[in-house]
């Protein structure tokens, strides 16, 4: 963990150096490539030490099914090969070091490794073997015409800025990005003679990284005074089980889920004012005409404190896995998409049991939600005071169900899920049947 955050705040630094001193009127697309590629398998051997060989192998053996497997067939191959080194990896976690490696071994950047292989695969059989009428928007906007060289491979897949803790990017905005074209690309959407201006302007990141360096201080400083306070494990502790009434261990287990949330606060937000840092992660201007810098945000954290279902807190955390289990399965799948999507999810994740439970709950909650929803919600928009109670109680189960349905997630094994649930009478299980 001492070296996660030791290589992020370095990568952070890099980064800077990276968009001033190599930015693209100084230096190359080549050399920009190797230098991102350099710093980011020195940052991976520094962390893993010789685990970080999985990375590269993996890597390797995509890049010949990339150049030999035949384009109708690039993203199956590319898709089992590297979900399938990935779970093999999970699997030794659990048999060979028996759930004790910490979540911040290789398999982090094995994961999201996995995801930009697949990502690119994917996007390379739309560019290359498929017609454009075929393609949804998104997929024409977002399809590679031709197979990448392997230090622009390389480059996309190992980069300093998101090899440790991501995020999973599109080749083509990352490519757009070391060419020098990425800012320039999001600013013609607007028509700026319009607002006054005689040429383009030119956005800093330097704004968007400090505020989001903000979050992560307040993020490390919370985790470190309440996720040690508040563990997950004590709310199936016996004597806590027997002592405490019913709708106290619902505002406990609200407590607890609350207070494991700050580590992933900080390690997405740190990992996105690293790429903003370095120039990348601009999105365009908002309707207020303020630049945003939010294109590779994992998290928008008021949204999911404020969530009011199910669907909205899925669509604002981890909002770039999110977007991958779309792209690579849920547009894709030829039958019952959100079940594929739920269970490619907990495949991704790992194969502790807990994630299971979580996932097949989750695909659960989210049919429950989506039936209330369709057909409750209309009922009370026929009045301010009606839509307001509908929000607040709305957001009360929507609360509660995420910290029903992600405490399996920490607790990783069958054991104390079944106990939990039990001690929670399953209730939200029957509540989503019903």
């Amino acid at each position: 963990q001492i070296n996660f955050v030791a290589c992020q705040l370095f990568a952070l630094l890099a980064a800077f150096w990276f968009r001033i001193y190599l930015g693209p009127s100084h230096a190359s697309s080549a050399v920009r490539h190797a230098f991102a590629t350099l710093f980011g398998i020195y940052f991976a051997v520094f962390c893993f030490g010789w685990y970080s060989i999985h990375l590269f192998v993996l890597v390797m053996m995509n890049y010949g099914i990339m150049n030999m497997a035949s384009i109708p067939n690039i993203h199956r191959y590319s898709f089992v090969v590297a979900m399938g080194y990935l779970t093999l990896c999970h699997i030794s976690r659990i048999y060979i070091f028996h759930y004790g490696i910490l979540t911040t071994d290789f398999s982090g950047p094995l994961m999201i490794i996995t995801q930009k292989i697949t990502t690119l695969a994917c996007q390379l059989h739309d560019g290359i073997g498929r017609q454009a009428e075929e393609l949804t928007a998104e997929q024409n906007r977002l399809a590679v015409k031709t197979r990448p060289s392997l230090l622009e491979y390389l480059s996309y897949l190992l980069n300093f800025m998101s090899i440790i803790a991501g995020p999973c990017s599109n080749y083509k905005d990352y490519i757009a990005f070391i060419e020098g074209r990425h800012v320039h690309m999001k600013l013609l959407e607007v028509n700026w003679k319009q607002k006054g201006y005689d040429r383009l302007p030119d956005p800093s990141p330097t704004g968007a990284v400090m505020y989001k360096l903000c979050i992560t201080i307040v993020s490390l400083i919370l985790f470190l005074t309440l996720t040690k306070n508040f563990p997950m494990a004590y709310i199936i502790d016996n004597e806590f089980l027997d002592k405490t009434p019913f709708l106290s261990r619902l505002g406990y287990l609200y407590v607890v889920t609350q207070a494991a949330k700050p580590k992933y606060y900080f390690a997405w937000t740190l990992a996105d004012a690293v790429n903003n840092a370095a120039g990348y992660g601009f999105s365009g201007v908002d309707e207020r005409g303020t630049f945003r810098w939010d294109l590779l945000s994992n998290l928008n954290i008021w949204n999911i404190e404020t969530a009011t279902s199910f669907k909205m807190y899925i669509e604002n955390w981890n909002i770039q896995t999110a977007a991958w289990l779309k792209r690579v399965c849920y547009d894709r799948a030829p039958w019952y998409p959100t079940a594929l999507t739920f269970i490619l999810s907990a495949l991704w994740h790992g194969i502790y049991p807990g994630y299971y439970f979580t996932f097949l709950t989750g695909i659960l909650i989210t049919l429950a939600a989506r039936a209330i929803r369709n057909n409750c919600r209309h009922y009370f928009l026929s009045s301010v005071p009606l839509k307001i109670a509908y929000d607040v109680v709305t957001w009360v189960v929507t609360q509660l169900a995420v910290c029903y349905t992600v405490a399996p997630f920490v607790m990783l094994a069958v054991e104390p899920t079944i106990k939990f649930y039990k001690s929670m009478y399953f209730h939200m299980h029957i509540l989503s049947i019903l």
